[in-house]
C-alpha cells in the first residue's frame, strides 16, 4: 500500500483551519467564519471544524457584535482546541496562515536567504 492510499499527500494545501467547541458561542463564531469566502464548516455533535483558505481571520469587533458580548483572544481560546497552519494573536483578532511565508512579518520569519 502506497501513503496515497491512507490520504496523504505531499504538494501544498493553502489551507488553514481550527476546531471550535459546539457551544453557543462557538456555534456563533462558526457561523460568521462559514459566510466568508473560501471558508468551509464542518459540523460534529462536540465540535464545528473551520476550515479556510490561505487565510482565516477572526475579527473581534465583528465576532463582538455578533454576539452582543465582548468578543476577545482570551474567548477565542476558550473555544476552540486544535489548528493547523501558523497562528497569531493580535490585540484585535487572531488570524490562521496556510504559509509561514504569508506569516512572516507577525512571527519573525526571514524570507532572506542567508
Amino acid at each position: 500500500m502506497t501513503a496515497m492510499q491512507f490520504g496523504s499527500a505531499t504538494e501544498f494545501s493553502n489551507m488553514c483551519g481550527v476546531t471550535l467547541m459546539n457551544t453557543p458561542i462557538g456555534r456563533v463564531v462558526a457561523e460568521v467564519m462559514g459566510n466568508k469566502e473560501g471558508v468551509e464548516l464542518t459540523e460534529y455533535p462536540s465540535m464545528i471544524r473551520v476550515d479556510g483558505v490561505r487565510l482565516l481571520e477572526f475579527d473581534y469587533d465583528e465576532l463582538t457584535e455578533a454576539l452582543g458580548v465582548e468578543f476577545d483572544g482570551s474567548t477565542f481560546e476558550e473555544i476552540s482546541s486544535t489548528h493547523y497552519g501558523r497562528m497569531v494573536h493580535l490585540d484585535e483578532k487572531t488570524m490562521l496562515f496556510a504559509s509561514p511565508e504569508d506569516a512572516a512579518e507577525f512571527i519573525g520569519f526571514d524570507l532572506t536567504a542567508s
